[in-house]
């Protein structure tokens, strides 16, 4: 009986025990968590947390190494990297989005054929969420991979919000160099908040600059890298087609066709998209979109979401 108490008495003092070094990269974790939008430098960070500088240090660059934060080279600041995306996304499944949007992008995916992925902007990058099937060319997106979200990528993050989003997007210092056609994006807007979906034609060049600029942060391109890569964008908005400019004879290449799904405020929090990667008519263009505006409504339905007035 002594032996058991001892030994229950050894158990508890083991859950009990605390790892104050572990404590610190929680509190680093956390702090930036609950400020998404902001990056710190050392000194901040050190201050705020009340830790040493050379304490503070070592955790941001094990962090960083890790790919759990990410380090502008430009000013030296910090904020979360893309191994939480890939971290958080494994969490999620235990969660209601994760297993409602794989539902419907499975149902999706086997009706069309092709890949098709649920994403989102996570901080200030847009991260691959879920991924299902897909052959090809376009099945090289992974789930965690993430993209600069700032002009000429993320329409479609904006697209379905608040026109005061998308001038905040516009507002971001580009990725690349590019002049943006208002009155063109303005016919997209349009376009897409009539049919609920956003169509995508993607040229060669187009195609290999997104496998270019996954993982990349604007500030890591030298400036002849920028240059170059700004030859193979165009304004945001000129890649997508516009169903109801179309005919009802011949067909057009089509890279993806993309919906939104909103939370409770009546943002959008998720972009369904389908990959089609094949020339099709409007017809077939039409029939995809309904059926994943349909998918998309679903979800926002099932999360407690509600469509932006």
């Amino acid at each position: 009986m002594a032996g058991r108490r001892d030994g229950a008495g050894a158990s508890g003092a083991a859950t009990a025990r605390r790892s104050p070094p572990t404590e610190r990269v929680v509190q680093v974790l956390d702090h930036l968590v609950a400020r998404p939008g902001r990056r710190f430098g050392l000194s901040e960070l050190a201050r705020e947390l009340d830790l040493s500088k050379p304490t503070c240090l070592g955790i941001l660059t094990a962090l960083t190494d890790a790919g759990y934060l990410i380090r502008d080279p430009i000013d030296k600041t910090y904020g979360l990297g893309p191994a939480l995306i890939v971290a958080g996304r494994a969490a999620q499944r235990g969660f209601a989005s994760g297993p409602v949007a794989h539902r419907h992008l499975t149902a999706l995916s086997a009706e069309f054929g092709v890949m098709c992925t649920a994403s989102a902007v996570v901080g200030d990058r847009i991260a691959i969420l879920d991924v299902v099937g897909g052959t090809g060319s376009g099945a090289a997106a992974r789930v965690g991979e993430v993209y600069p979200f700032a002009p000429p990528v993320g329409l479609m993050y904006v697209l379905w919000d608040t026109d005061d989003r998308i001038d905040r997007w516009l507002g971001r210092e580009p990725t690349l160099p590019v002049s943006v056609d208002r009155v063109r994006l303005k016919a997209v807007i349009d376009e897409c908040r009539r049919t609920g979906y956003l169509v995508e034609s993607l040229t060669p060049g187009g195609r290999r600059l997104y496998a270019l600029m996954a993982g990349v942060v604007s500030h890591d391109l030298a400036p002849e890298m920028r240059e170059m890569l700004a030859e193979l964008v165009s304004s945001p908005g000129e890649r997508v087609v516009l169903p109801g400019t179309l005919g009802p004879d011949g067909t057009h290449r089509v890279n993806l066709i993309a919906a939104p799904a909103f939370d409770p405020d009546g943002h959008q929090s998720l972009v369904l998209a389908l990959h089609l990667e094949r020339e099709v008519d409007r017809a077939e263009i039409e029939r995809c979109g309904r059926a994943l505006v349909a998918a998309a409504d679903a979800i926002t339905a099932d999360l407690g979401g509600r469509h932006a007035s």
